[in-house]
Order: C-alpha cells, then structure tokens, then sequence
C-alpha cells in the first residue's frame, strides 16, 4: 500500500518510461487516506459505482514482433480498497510497448490481473480499436448558462439547497469542473454530470457548489464521492448518481461513477475535450 506523499510515489518526480512489462511500476493508494487527513470518513454515504480509465496510448508486440494499438477501458470497483496513481499506471500501461504477447487477449488478461491486484478488486479490461466510437453523453441541463456571481472556490455544501414546492427527475451537468492534484497542485479539468430524482436542487446553488471545488485539492474519485456526499446530506434526492468526466491527462483519463442505485449503468461515453 503506498501514501499520497511517500517517497516511493512517482507524481511529481522525474522518472524512466521502461518499455517492457513491469507490473512494479503499479502504486496503489488507500481510498481512505483523503478522507483520514480531512479529519473524516469514506463511509459517511453508501453508494456505488466504479472508476472508468480509458488509455488512448496502449500497445504490444505480437508474437511476430509487429506493433499493436488500441484504446483500452479499464473498470475499477468503487469498493475496491484502493486507486491507482495515474502516473504509475501510466507507466504501467508503457512497459508493455516493447513486450511480446501471443494474443491481444493474452496482453488484456494480464492487465486485469496485475491491475486486480493492486486495486483489492477485480478490473475488468476492454480493449477496443482506436477508431472505435464511444456512446453518446445523456441529454442534460447545462448549468453554465446561469449569469451568476460567484466567489467561493474550497468545497461548500451549504451552497447546495432545494426550491420548495419543485421537483426534478433527470440529468444536470456543467463542464466548469476543476479541482487539483493533490501532489502536484496540477490542475484537472473536466465534466460534471449529476442525475437525481426528488426536490429540486437549486441550480445557482448546484452551479456554484461544483466552482467550489476549483482550488480544491484532492484525487478525481474523492472530489466525486464529495460532490456524492454532500448533495446527499444537503438535498436528500430520492436517487443520485454523480460522474466526472475528467479531461486526459498522459494518455489517461479517469472517470469516477458513484450511484445510489446498484444496477445502474455507466455508459463510458466520452466529451469533446476527451
């Protein structure tokens, strides 16, 4: 198990890109740690969920020693124990460029299993072809459109209340999400789309909770499983689901679902700055 700040982190050093297969180079991180440092706990809010990564830079070598490409979509259980480190999946994902495999599914099955281990879970992995298309995003309430002030930008929920007397069953989303490694201070950018069923939730309120998290600094799953918790204890909807779509970043991008509801589907559909 690694640390946010252990010396043994590859974010923010300087290291070797190694092309061949090296399942070391994984390092897994305790979802609890953000939580524990923040003075509070993951389990304050049950929900579901996974984190969807998609790889747009993933290649081998076949048996004959001939190049292949293609996107890969790896899916990690939101109940796993831990995450793993972009930058060390990153790497990961380049010990394979210089690697024989037989078969592409050999190449696949042996992700799932070295990605399995160091997430405590089983990952599954998909690999699809590089002109493959992704679904299409749901249909969704823009939030940016509001002419609004706003000047918060650290994590409120008090931002976040109901209209009385109105209710709404669908998805809202805004594309002004940004919060910051919590190693790096790097920004990440991306894409919020929240579906709830039940009162509805203030949409200046709702706009201006997801421009709180803009200095926030903190891992892409924790900024949605706070987003999750807090429009949960806030606004009570009767169902939620929350899903970042984030931009790539290194050939990566990372995409945490989290849902009250257990057989809900997350589409890996994928924005335009994707």
């Amino acid at each position: 198990m690694g640390s946010v700040h252990s010396e043994h982190n590859p974010l923010g050093k300087t290291s070797d890109y190694p092309d061949t297969y090296d399942a070391s180079l994984l390092f897994p991180i305790d979802r609890e740690e953000s939580w524990r440092a923040a003075g509070e706990k993951r389990s304050e809010v049950a929900f579901f969920g996974v984190d969807i990564w998609n790889g747009y830079e993933v290649s081998w070598l076949n048996s004959k020693g001939k190049p292949e490409v293609c996107i890969g979509e790896f899916r990690v259980p939101a109940e796993s124990r831990f995450l793993i480190e972009s930058k060390s999946f990153k790497l990961y994902l380049n010990s394979y460029n210089q690697t024989r495999f037989d078969s592409a599914d050999d190449a696949r099955r042996q992700m799932e299993i070295d990605l399995s281990a160091a997430a405590g879970a089983h990952v599954t992995v998909a690999f699809h072809a590089p002109d493959a298309e992704f679904p299409s995003a749901p249909e969704a309430i823009l939030l940016d459109e509001q002419d609004v002030e706003l000047s918060v930008y650290e994590p409120d929920a008090s931002l976040l209340t109901t209209v009385s007397g109105a209710e709404h069953d669908g998805w809202v989303c805004s594309h002004l999400l940004k919060s910051n490694c919590p190693v790096t201070g790097q920004p990440d950018w991306g894409s919020l789309y929240i579906h709830y069923n039940g009162k509805k939730i203030d949409p200046e309120g709702l706009l201006a909770y997801v421009v709180s998290l803009r200095q926030h600094q903190d891992f892409h799953e924790q900024c949605v499983e706070r987003t999750f918790r807090d429009i949960m204890k806030q606004c009570h909807p009767e169902s939620l689901t929350v899903y970042a779509r984030y931009v790539r970043r290194g050939g990566l991008d990372i995409n945490p679902f989290r849902t009250t509801d257990p057989q809900a589907e997350a589409l890996n559909f994928r924005g335009f700055r994707q």
